[in-house]
């Protein structure tokens, strides 16, 4: 999964901004955390008057970060 293809394939067809609401269909995450990601800097929003817009580009940032972040498994219950 190291290649971005399949996410520019998904976005090829869409438009250049994207709303929270898209950019959380796309990613396949609830839109809540999307606002967190914003909130916390994680995915960087594009200001235009009130509107709140996430490029393509950003959202393949974000996807390619975490693809880069290593697997850290959590713990099992019974390793208490």
């Amino acid at each position: 999964m190291g290649d971005p293809q399949p996410l520019r394939h998904v976005l090829a067809g869409h438009r250049l901004l994207l709303t929270p609401e898209e950019a959380a269909e796309v990613l396949r995450i609830g839109r809540t955390t999307v606002y967190a990601l914003m909130k916390s800097g994680e995915l960087r929003p594009v200001h235009i008057g009130r509107s709140c817009r996430i490029s393509q580009a950003e959202v393949e940032r974000y996807v390619r970060r975490l693809q880069a972040q290593p697997f850290l498994p959590h713990p099992s219950p019974d390793a208490a």
